[in-house]
């Protein structure tokens, strides 16, 4: 419908309602922004009903905002928790990011020539550069490294939006993706970072600030060096990270979600690092039957 206003409220307030209704004290500590910028889901917010166990949180309700107004494919909502001070209080700057699944950990740096980390990735994976496919957002400021990529002799995946599923279809077998590449939003990158984890890919970071503003901001988080390389640890640290998924619209990596009268079919991935389980869950949903959308469902008519 080309409101892609109306469609992030709507997740960030479904988002809320459920998360009040989890067992946790949790804190939001990558949200929808300030106190000040967002009602709900901001940085600092405590939600769950209950004292313990004590958690931080960091959400995306609508990664890809434009691809829902748009009816494009590859918009999820997302979450990752972890216990408290294992994410990194990432503000809402540029991260220039590099992602790989677990059959190319330890073979990226992020300050190597583009060719040098295809080479290694091919090598560790025995495949030829030739049959590796990189994934990176389609903005003005990639045209130096897509020509890199495809002068090396790679294939590129352009995506107009959201970089956080194509950096967990990295890690996953046969999803068609080798790595991600390029800059994009830091809070994705800790999103992205924690999915990673549960799968055991890495990635490289490093902020990417475009004013002397966005770096004052950066270090009034704890950011002491705004040029260092952020290693996975950096960016989640800690043996014990959940994250969680669902489709919005169809996408490479997840379902859309499917409406069928007062039911509601939706396709989720949810994993956990200490356990190294992967879960791709489909649910019907009996809307009537649940209070707390039904609650959330008349608010938003």
């Amino acid at each position: 419908r080309g409101q892609k206003e109306a469609a992030d409220g709507a997740a960030v307030d479904a988002m809320r309602t459920m998360l009040d209704s989890v067992n946790i004290r949790g804190t939001i500590v990558i949200g929808e922004g300030e106190r000040d910028e967002a009602p709900m889901l901001y940085i600092g917010e405590q939600v769950g009903c209950a004292t313990t166990p004590c958690v931080d949180i960091a959400v995306d309700p609508l990664e890809g905002t434009n691809l829902v107004a748009k009816g494009l494919p590859n918009s999820i909502a997302v979450l990752a928790v972890a216990e408290s001070g294992r994410l990194l209080h990432a503000p809402d700057i540029y991260m220039h990011k590099i992602a790989v699944g677990p059959a190319a950990v330890g073979c990226i740096d992020i300050d190597a020539p583009i060719k040098d980390n295809l080479q290694a990735i091919a090598k560790a994976t025995d495949r030829l550069v030739n049959d590796l496919t990189v994934v990176v957002l389609d903005r003005p400021r990639h045209a130096e490294m897509i020509r890199e990529i495809r002068q090396a002799g790679a294939r590129i995946k352009l995506i107009t939006d959201g970089d956080v599923a194509p950096a967990v279809a990295a890690a996953i077998p046969d999803s068609g993706v080798d790595m991600l590449l390029g800059i994009g939003g830091a809070p994705e990158g800790v999103l992205a970072a924690a999915a990673l984890k549960c799968l055991g890919g890495e990635m490289q970071a490093r902020f990417w600030p475009e004013n002397e503003e966005q770096t004052a901001r950066a270090q009034a988080m704890g950011v002491r060096d705004i040029r260092a390389i952020l290693t996975h640890e950096d960016l989640v640290h800690g043996n014990d990270v959940i994250f969680a998924a669902t489709g919005i619209t169809d996408g490479d990596l997840l379902r859309g979600v499917r409406y069928q009268g007062i039911k509601a079919r939706t396709h989720s991935l949810v994993m956990r690092s200490k356990t190294g389980t992967v879960r791709f869950i489909e649910a019907i949903h009996r809307l009537d039957l649940k209070p707390v959308l039904k609650d959330l469902l008349a608010r938003q008519e």
